[in-house]
């Protein structure tokens, strides 16, 4: 896989990965990641706004219910 980018933009991403301590690889393949797992989270929150009733529970209601 090939990513372009400006030469600034490299020095920036070879900067960090150093600094981080981990290859540009590496570096990478956890910001692709994570930029996937941020979506995937948000898609599950508009889903769970969507669903919500509107009920709310107490901390003290859900410790006696798991009494």
């Amino acid at each position: 896989m090939t990513v372009r980018m400006s030469e600034q933009d490299a020095e920036l991403v070879r900067k960090f990965a150093a600094f981080e301590g981990v290859t540009i690889s590496d570096f990478a393949r956890a910001a692709i990641f994570e930029k996937i797992e941020d979506s995937y989270d948000l898609q599950e929150l508009r889903e769970a706004i969507a669903h919500d009733s509107g009920e709310r529970f107490t901390i003290d209601e859900i410790l006696d219910e798991l009494a």
